[in-house]
């Protein structure tokens, strides 16, 4: 059983940065994919990014590519998400998740994700 714990979420103006964190324990974290998703008040749980198991590949959703940077740590079980030019319509709680073993990689569907963290708000002010 994979646990997800995400950290350095909060307030940041227009424009700034920020980066988030995930930190996994008990599980097959460096063999398996990750992402992030997000969830707006009123809106779906959306896709942001994903990293491949082995980093060689790396998946933005249009709204954030350019802007956003995944990366991982196996050494750490930790995956971040560094935040740049941050937008009012970045605002959400932010979701680590952590892809199904054993099969194809679907890095964009949230179904194919089966340990999800408990997520952190990030919250972007003009």
């Amino acid at each position: 059983q994979v646990q997800l714990v995400e950290s350095g979420g909060g307030l940041v103006q227009t424009g700034g940065s920020l980066r988030v964190s995930c930190a996994a324990s008990g599980g097959t974290f460096s063999s398996a994919g990750l992402g992030w998703f997000r969830q707006a008040p009123g809106k779906e749980r959306e896709f942001v990014a994903a990293i491949s198991w082995n980093v060689r590949s790396t998946v933005y959703a249009d709204s954030v590519k350019g802007r956003f940077t995944i990366s991982r740590d196996n050494a750490k079980n930790t995956m971040y998400l560094q935040m740049n030019s941050l937008r009012s319509e970045d605002t959400a709680v932010y979701y680590c998740a952590v892809h199904r073993l054993g099969g194809p990689w679907y890095p964009t569907v949230r179904d194919k994700y089966d340990y999800w963290g408990q997520g952190t708000q990030v919250t972007v002010s003009s």
